[in-house]
């Protein structure tokens, strides 16, 4: 079904390859060889290119391994883990195979395939799960805490899996309804400009959290929820002087709250809910001199009990594979014009305030 990779570093330096023993994986035959090879063998040939060193033949309903000892071992429980994904009911793809080798070469003590295969909702045939490690560490942690922040870059399911707990909360009547809210900030815009009523200018601002309940929830059932209050979609500012009481709420861009703001909204908790307050540090759109109050509240909050912090990176981004590496390329140049000269500055180059 495939043959064995060609053009390694040894061969093309005209150097004698090392001899190493040749290992076999047997699939049991209850498994469809394409299943776990992906259509043209795509998912084979995604092991390939992460362990160029090991030589991978497939033969009926085995595999065959010669290689470095240590990278022979990860793609045989690389192989382990992707049967145990199938037999999950989960199809696999190339992103699940890299992830999954990702996780082993960490020595994470989290079974890969139990990440892949954890759901939190499903809705018209779709199931919502995390996709790596630290998005699986930040739903075990809405579980176990009270209040959970979930910092980290676009893309990296901050929102979304705080959203489909929320959901799952309220399907298992764990809370009686779900709260959603966003400080209105402007990202280089001005809301006052913005055309219509008060309603209308806010609405795009809270859109985000509008799409991503239709992925949980019926469509048609969305209306008649908010109409009953058991879902409420609404900008920051109207949380003031509540106390909510058997709700799960989520807090979105919280990067754009003033210290202020964000003592307020973590004052509303109430009896039977549960908090998730979400956001990029990144990524500040507040007036210049505003200090962020996601930024503060790490240090005011930090060893509390029952608040816990979730840090996720670049490598959980589930965006298109490019929106990783643009996050990155940010932050190296983020890096880089942080150590410039401040002369740059007086040439009229100017830096978003921090």
């Amino acid at each position: 079904m495939a043959g064995p990779m060609s053009d390694h570093p040894s061969q093309a330096s005209g150097l004698p390859q090392p001899v190493h023993p040749m290992h076999t994986v047997e699939i049991p035959s209850s498994v469809a060889m394409v299943s776990l090879l992906g259509p043209r063998d795509e998912l084979l040939r995604t092991l390939e290119r992460q362990f160029p060193a090991v030589e991978i033949l497939v033969r009926g309903n085995e595999f065959r391994m010669s290689g470095p000892s240590a990278d022979v071992a990860i793609v045989e429980r690389t192989i382990d883990e992707l049967l145990a994904v199938i037999a999950g009911g989960q199809p696999l793809n190339r992103d699940a195979v890299e992830r999954s080798i990702a996780m082993l070469r960490a020595q994470t003590t989290e079974r890969p395939a139990d990440v892949l295969t954890m759901n939190i909702v499903s809705n018209r045939g779709r199931t919502i799960r995390p996709k790596t490690l630290n998005q699986k560490r930040y739903v075990d942690a809405i579980d176990a805490h009270t209040i959970v922040f979930g910092i980290g870059p676009a893309g990296t399911g901050k929102t979304y899996l705080a959203m489909a707990k929320a959901v799952a909360a309220l399907q298992a009547k764990q809370v009686n309804r779900i709260i959603l809210t966003r400080p209105a900030v402007e990202a280089g815009e001005r809301l006052g400009f913005l055309p219509g009523t008060l309603t209308d200018k806010i609405d795009p601002y809270l859109r985000p959290l509008y799409d991503a309940l239709h992925d949980m929830i019926d469509p048609e059932s969305i209306p008649r929820l908010m109409a009953a209050g058991t879902i409420e979609v609404a900008p920051l500012a109207f949380m003031r002087g509540r106390s909510l009481n058997d709700a799960f709420v989520i807090l979105d861009e919280a990067q754009n709250t003033s210290p202020e703001q964000m003592k307020m909204f973590l004052t509303r908790l109430g009896f039977g809910s549960k908090m998730v307050v979400t956001g990029d540090v990144t990524q500040v759109d507040l007036p210049g001199g505003t200090q962020s109050g996601l930024r503060v509240v790490q240090e005011i909050l930090q060893g509390i009990e029952d608040v816990h912090f979730s840090q996720l990176t670049s490598q959980d981004v589930v965006r298109h594979r490019l929106v990783g590496e643009i996050v990155d390329a940010y932050g190296r140049w983020d890096t880089k014009t942080a150590h410039a000269p401040t002369t740059r500055k007086a040439a009229g180059e100017r830096r978003r305030p921090q």
